[in-house]
């Protein structure tokens, strides 16, 4: 057993900033390079290995690394049985089913005997053979989208976020073939006896993630309003009451959803509340 666990992350690529981010947040301290391929956490039992984004599924599963962060889609190109330990919140996107605009098919049952051109191979033979759709694929490794400019194909599957890619060569999606985001994985035959450590790096990325949909609220109060406050203030359990100085006055302390913020402070002013502070948290640990 190595005396370190390793954690493949994608040295390229739209999923780079986002993981360096969480990595950090969650507290680890290590220094990453453009030319580092392997990058050694000072404060935790940990190598970070800097590897192809298409690549970290084959790392996990060859026990090359211990865990991984890579995006669903790639992790269902890959084929491996991974087991996906969370999903981290960021790096959404759709693999969608598009052709030209000006194209006269409607419905993906249309491009029966057609190609179609797309980075993601596999997942797109398996999602028309579920659909009995006979297709050709073309396999391309990038620029995608250019493919029915081209004469390339007639269509594409291809990673769709906002859609302006899509829109700026002139192409629109019919259907959509899977959701995807960035995720923990680790294979299923890792070493039982590294659960203690993987439990704690799980956690300690579970708490970046959980704080980012999290403000923590502060407002003072006349003591007679708790009853209309807490009625209005979903938190964890409840909130955390504490007298002031001044006779009949009390602060409530509270965690909410960040979505819920905006609304709930007006509701809170007409309910008795002043002084209203929004904070936001680092970390949240149920």
């Amino acid at each position: 057993m190595r005396e370190r666990l390793r954690l493949a992350v994608p040295n390229k690529g739209r999923l780079v900033e986002p993981t360096l981010a969480l990595l950090h947040g969650a507290g680890l301290i290590f220094d990453e390079h453009d030319r580092s391929l392997v990058a050694r956490v000072q404060n935790f039992e940990l190598d970070i290995l800097f590897v192809r984004a298409a690549d970290v599924a084959e790392f996990v599963a060859d026990g090359v690394a211990d865990l991984g962060i890579t995006g669903l889609d790639l992790l269902a190109e890959a084929d491996t049985s991974l087991e996906v330990i969370r999903a981290l919140g960021y790096g959404r996107c759709r693999l969608a089913v598009a052709v030209p605009s000006d194209s006269p098919i409607e419905r993906t049952e249309e491009l029966a005997g057609h190609r179609v051109a797309t980075a993601h191979p596999h997942v797109a033979r398996g999602f028309f053979s579920r659909r009995q759709i006979r297709i050709d694929v073309i396999p391309l490794s990038g620029a995608v989208e250019v493919a029915p400019r081209l004469g390339l194909a007639e269509a594409i599957v291809d990673l769709v976020s906002t859609g302006s890619t899509l829109a700026m060569n002139g192409l629109r999606t019919i259907e959509d073939v899977l959701e995807s985001e960035a995720a923990l994985v680790s294979s299923p035959s890792i070493d039982g006896g590294r659960a203690a450590e993987i439990h704690a790096l799980d956690t300690m990325i579970g708490a970046v993630i959980a704080a980012r949909h999290r403000k923590y609220v502060m407002m003072n109060a006349p003591a007679e309003r708790l009853p209309q406050l807490e009625a209005l203030l979903p938190g964890l359990e409840s909130p955390s009451v504490i007298p002031l100085a001044h006779s009949g006055m009390i602060a409530i302390h509270s965690v909410v959803g960040t979505d819920d913020v905006w609304a709930l402070l007006p509701r809170l002013k007409s309910a008795g509340a002043s002084g209203i502070l929004v904070l936001p948290i680092e970390k949240i640990i149920p």
